[in-house]
């Protein structure tokens, strides 16, 4: 066991159920506990965001993939960073002036019936489950490495913390552990690429030439192609990332954390500025790792490459660098899963209980009860499922996720605002088409079914040949939306749509 490390670690639980046990005594209310009572600032906010946004994958998947697969890795960073454009002029400002807690929200401002809201839920709690499972297999495996616990047993530690920060604290513990974990992850992150660039003597035509013969790929490695030798499959996989952002219920739901559209709008200038300097530093942790750490010494202690940059910070700074990385990740885990516990506990208790099951009547008391057992069964679930996703790289899990969401929000969120025919029908079936395609496209793919034993959940041959299913199954969340719409034989109502349009870009006002 790394004492530095146990130590680190320790401190940082400390100060976030610091951050929980405050945040519990302003937690009284529905608002409080789903929004944080909509008192963040603009900065707050993109903080927080970035917070939320920079996971797990962003920090030890994105850094293995590039130290493994060489530029193919990088596809993640750009495709991370360009999302937040899409979500910038599309979805942030119309989200904010027509919902209050949820997406769910958002869509049911325009059409108000339950299928909207049951099927709304069941994809943000979809989505949620998969980029948590990301989360915990890269928890699992950083516990391992540092303190010699099994994957299990770290697993449930982290699992039992994130279930108290949203149980006790809601969204005003989870966004100050996010702003936590922000800063600590971007001085990390900033340090380290300082120390690989130092090495290369701070010149990126040297590093590229050391690299060239640093790893089993030579020349190779600076090349695109390395993972993804399928042209249309590193299409598919950016698809889902630029889209997928602006349908992820744990970042949408940030929106509602301020108190207007402006400031809503302001969060994300805030976060894309943060967001984008730390995507480019990834590239120096991957180059880095391949060049000090070595491709043979990466996959020996994780086979998806995830424990590339804890490892890159012992060959060039130590025991001590190597835990307070370590640390900063785990910090990043933590963050990441307290948002998306919450945001998949409030759909079942606003959306699902709230409003479906007790058609509107539940009181607060009874809205913040069932949101906490829901955290506690949400937790459940992404636990046992991300012990046998063990083996996956973090980033590819949370592709997945990305695509869910572009497949099964984003066509609604877009077409409730901008397309004056969109009805009921069109909204659910969008939404049902996009999620069941792309969950079967996966549990299809090559990501799931491998000829060789270890390289995939099961061994046996895939009938779907992308890894990420983004580029069929988006194309069919948005024509089964439009479908839906076209063959209905309800109208949607005009009246409501110019409403809808009006709130949407200048917020509410008396009609």
């Amino acid at each position: 066991m790394n004492l530095t490390a146990f130590w680190l670690f320790l401190g940082i639980v400390a100060i976030t159920l610091l951050i929980t046990y405050f945040a519990a005594k302003k937690t009284n209310s529905t608002d409080e506990f789903y929004t944080a009572g909509g008192g963040l600032t603009g900065w707050q906010n993109g903080l927080a965001i970035a917070g939320d946004y920079m996971s797990a994958a962003s920090f030890l998947g994105i850094a293995g993939t590039i130290a493994l697969a060489g530029f193919d890795g990088f596809f993640y960073s750009i495709g991370f960073l360009v999302a937040y454009l899409v979500v910038l002029y599309l979805v942030a400002e119309p989200l904010r002036n027509l919902g209050k807690y949820t997406v769910a929200d958002m869509i049911a401002a325009r059409f108000n019936e339950k299928r909207i809201r049951g099927v709304a839920a069941l994809n943000t709690i979809t989505i949620s489950t998969f980029y948590m499972i990301a989360q915990l297999v890269g928890a699992g495996a950083l516990i391992k490495l540092l303190l010699g616990l099994d994957f299990t047993t770290s697993v449930l530690i982290v699992g039992l913390l994130m279930t108290v920060y949203v149980v006790f604290g809601g969204m005003t513990a989870t966004s100050w552990v996010q702003i936590v974990k922000a800063v600590l992850l971007m001085g990390g992150t900033f340090i380290l690429s300082l120390v690989v660039f130092s090495k290369f003597n701070f010149s990126v035509t040297e590093m590229f030439d050391q690299l060239k013969a640093a790893t089993p790929l030579k020349e190779k490695f600076l090349d695109p192609g390395n993972k993804y030798k399928i042209p249309l499959d590193t299409l598919s996989l950016n698809l889902a990332l630029v889209l997928g952002t602006a349908g992820l219920p744990h970042i949408l739901i940030r929106f509602f954390t301020v108190k207007d559209a402006p400031t809503a709008r302001s969060s994300v200038v805030y976060a894309t500025w943060i967001i984008g300097i730390f995507y480019v530093l990834t590239l120096f942790l991957g180059f880095g790792a391949a060049a000090f750490v070595g491709y043979d010494n990466i996959v020996a202690e994780d086979k998806g490459g995830n424990m590339a940059a804890p490892l890159l910070a012992k060959a060039l700074g130590g025991d001590f660098f190597f835990a307070f990385i370590a640390a900063v990740a785990f910090a990043t885990i933590l963050a990441v899963v307290t948002g998306l516990v919450l945001s998949a506990a409030s759909a079942f208790a606003h959306d699902f209980y709230s409003h479906i099951v007790r058609k509107g009547k539940a009181t607060e008391s009874e809205q913040m009860k069932v949101a906490r057992w829901a955290s506690v069964g949400v937790s459940i679930l992404s636990i046992i499922l991300s012990l046998a996703a063990s083996k996956l790289n973090v980033a590819f899990l949370v592709s997945v996720a990305f695509a869910i969401a572009a497949s099964s929000n984003l066509p609604v969120i877009l077409f409730t605002v901008f397309w004056r025919r969109f009805n009921t029908a069109g909204a659910v079936t969008g939404m049902l088409v996009g999620l069941i395609s792309s969950l079967v496209l996966v549990a299809l793919s090559p990501s799931v079914w491998s000829p060789e034993a270890g390289k995939a959940i099961f061994v046996g041959t895939p009938l779907f040949p992308l890894t990420n299913p983004g580029i069929i199954s988006i194309p069919l969340g948005f024509l089964g939306a439009i479908l839906g719409t076209v063959l209905s034989k309800k109208k949607s109502s005009d009246a409501k749509f110019d409403e809808i349009v009006v709130k949407a870009n200048v917020g509410n006002i008396n009609m």
